[in-house]
């Protein structure tokens, strides 16, 4: 048996790993307060304490009484920092941070933050979420300012993706009171407010979001580092897209590509392209030149190293540039078979548009009733979620679908990318 506090650490970070609060494991077997008190490694666990909690998890009970004979986390730790290139270590990391014993919160900390980053990096925003929160909890229990922020600051970016806009919005929020409360430097700050722009601009606060853009361009975009100078002006951009200002924002856009060369940061490069060509196709009319000459180079690099998540997201951009082109079988095919894929890593902004794609396309190809209920039901649940940007997209989307039905005459013209 696994003794505490280690079974306390494994449980807890099984439970949140599956988005599961203290009180829908319980369920009606058990109260939450002993849940906390096993979580806490105040009290230990019984066998039947065990089977029933494995049972609520849907593991094995060896998941969590499995007694590993691994070594000590900083030694893990180290051996993970000096690996070759392309090393995966993340079980090593995992499994050494489930049985620490918790003696240097840092060195717990670090191995937390880089197993958050490879589960971002993999799409598994669940498991991302749960390292974030016990990153957030050290980094108070440390009273370390920077640390708070940034744990923070990553922890809303994660809550975004996930389409959880009412947790993201005050996390992001405190991320930007602690930078500015405690004088952390300028990329810290720029950081967070990026964050918090983002999440504003997708709840619909605009005003509120050009108020920030306009401090991030007054007061910190002229000390920012050339990367993180091009992410915060393809965040001002998309405000500017929102607000129908297409020509700011593409002039925003074109000035953060060419802040970063390939040779210096390959990843960045790629992902501002590819963040370009999305931004490209939602302005109005969409510019699909630019969007087709901003793929094509994203593409040549992820064909070759893109990660699955990266390689997803390439197809998804793939079938909204092919319906803007007119090329709506293409389209069909990239956006079906990339939603039906079991192992879909896409954010929760992604998928919806996609599956609003997929939704339009079946309304013209004469599956109108069909394709009507795919659209009402992704507007629901982006209205429930308060993703109003979101939702304001998918009404729009069906509005303009239904128009190009009745009025056939006038769908060549948006389906190339001209209306």
């Amino acid at each position: 048996m696994l003794e505490q506090p280690y079974f306390g650490r494994r449980l807890r970070k099984l439970r949140l790993e599956r988005g599961m609060s203290q009180a829908g494991l319980v369920g009606e077997g058990m109260s939450t307060g002993y849940l906390s008190r096993l979580e806490s490694g105040e009290r230990p666990p019984t066998e039947r304490a065990v089977a029933y909690l494995a049972e609520r998890l849907g593991v094995d009970a060896s998941a969590l009484t499995r007694v590993s004979e691994g070594r000590p986390l900083t030694h893990v730790l180290a051996a993970v920092a000096s690996a070759p290139p392309g090393t995966d270590d993340t079980t090593a990391l995992s499994r050494a941070v489930d049985e620490d014993a918790g003696d240097d919160p840092a060195v717990r900390w670090q191995a937390l933050w880089l197993l958050s980053r490879a589960a971002g990096r993999n799409g598994d925003y669940k498991r991302e979420s749960a390292h974030l929160l016990e990153l957030i909890e050290l980094s108070d229990h440390m009273e370390a300012t920077d640390l708070r922020a940034r744990s923070r600051t990553q922890y809303a970016r994660c809550l975004r993706t996930l389409g959880d806009m009412r947790t993201a919005e005050p996390t992001a929020g405190e991320a930007v009171s602690i930078a500015r409360a405690t004088g952390l430097p300028v990329a810290d700050t720029l950081a967070a407010l990026m964050v918090l722009i983002s999440i504003e601009t997708e709840l619909g606060r605009l005003d509120q979001a050009q108020h920030h853009v306009d401090e991030l361009e007054r007061d910190l975009l002229p000390s920012a580092a050339p990367a993180q100078a091009a992410e915060a002006l393809w965040t001002a951009a998309v405000v500017s897209n929102r607000q129908g200002d297409h020509a700011a924002a593409q002039e925003r856009l074109e000035t953060a590509l060419h802040l970063v060369q390939g040779k210096d940061d390959l990843t960045l490069w790629t992902r501002l392209r590819a963040a370009a060509t999305a931004a490209a196709l939602q302005m109005s009319p969409p510019r699909v030149a630019a969007a087709d000459r901003w793929l094509s180079e994203a593409a040549s690099v992820l064909d070759l190293v893109g990660t699955p998540l990266q390689v997803q997201e390439l197809r998804a951009l793939q079938a909204h540039l092919a319906f803007h082109k007119g090329h709506l079988h293409d389209a069909g095919m990239l956006s079906s078979s990339l939603l039906s894929e079991k192992d879909l890593r896409l954010s929760y902004r992604d998928r919806v548009r996609l599956s609003a794609l997929d939704g339009r396309l079946r309304i013209l190809a004469g599956r109108v009733d069909e394709g009507i209920a795919t659209l009402q039901c992704l507007g629901r649940q982006a209205t429930e979620c308060r993703n109003f940007d979101l939702a304001a997209h998918i009404w729009q989307t069906l509005a303009t679908a239904l128009a190009d039905v009745r009025s056939p005459q006038a769908a060549p013209a948006e389906r190339n990318g001209t209306g």
